[in-house]
């Protein structure tokens, strides 16, 4: 089965070399989506791309948010005919070393494998204690208003089947964050979907900075909690 690795990057020209030396050690394919970084990222993955035809850039004028980067990247993807198609960070936090166990779920019939923190065997390396507060929170908040079953619904490390995604249609997706994550797996357990979670170790990112703000957690608590409503309010006729 054909698999592609979509990396969405903003200033990640620290990241960007290795993360790509990483996934094509694989053999996997490498799809680059920059948001007009202005340090230069852009024109680093170019050259990575002209030396390795594996290695495919989408370029975007502007930073627009995780969630349309991802649909973007699914888009051509499935045009190009790919069969697994995977989310990673650029910045390590993500293993590219647990890529193949992701793949192989797929290909052992998970429509969607998710690089889970809070199943057995999985965690976070250097967090603080109310960073984790906070994520298991937050999964739990998506977990009683979506009646999500996965206990990563906001991790970002995953892979999908090309069916699934043409199934959920993540261009329809609202929204732009990190919400976008849990509003992928909630449409993929809707749709009655194989999901399954395989433990990995979340680390801190080395080099670079951060895109997390609040700005963003604020869009995914309130679309989340939209959703949920949305779900468990019974509409008046």
């Amino acid at each position: 089965m054909s698999v592609l690795v979509i990396v969405p990057t903003y200033n990640e020209r620290e990241n960007i070399e290795a993360i790509a030396a990483a996934v094509r050690g694989h053999g996997y394919d490498l799809l680059i989506v920059d948001d007009g970084s202005p340090d230069g990222t852009g024109d680093i993955a170019d050259a990575l791309s002209d030396r390795d035809h594996g290695v495919h850039v989408l370029h975007r004028s502007e930073k627009q948010g995780l969630g349309p980067a991802y649909a973007a990247g699914f888009a051509k993807g499935l045009a190009s005919g790919f069969d697994i198609l995977c989310e990673m960070d650029a910045d390590f936090s993500h293993d590219p070393a647990d890529l193949p166990r992701l793949v192989a779920a797929v290909g052992e019939g998970a429509d969607l494998a998710i690089g889970s923190r809070y199943v057995k065997g999985g965690g976070t390396e250097g967090w603080s204690w109310h960073r984790s507060l906070l994520s298991r929170v937050g999964n739990l908040y998506a977990s009683v208003m979506l009646g999500v079953h996965v206990k990563d619904a906001t991790a970002g490390f995953r892979a999908f089947r090309d069916t699934t995604l043409r199934k959920i249609d993540p261009s329809t997706c609202e929204a732009s964050g990190y919400g976008f994550q849990v509003e992928m797996a909630w449409r993929t357990e809707r749709e009655g979907l194989a999901i399954t979670e395989v433990p990995i170790i979340f680390r801190d990112r080395v080099l670079g900075t951060s895109k997390m703000n609040l700005a963003i957690a604020i869009e995914a608590i309130g679309l989340i909690t939209k959703w949920g409503l949305g779900r468990l309010v019974p509409r008046r006729s």
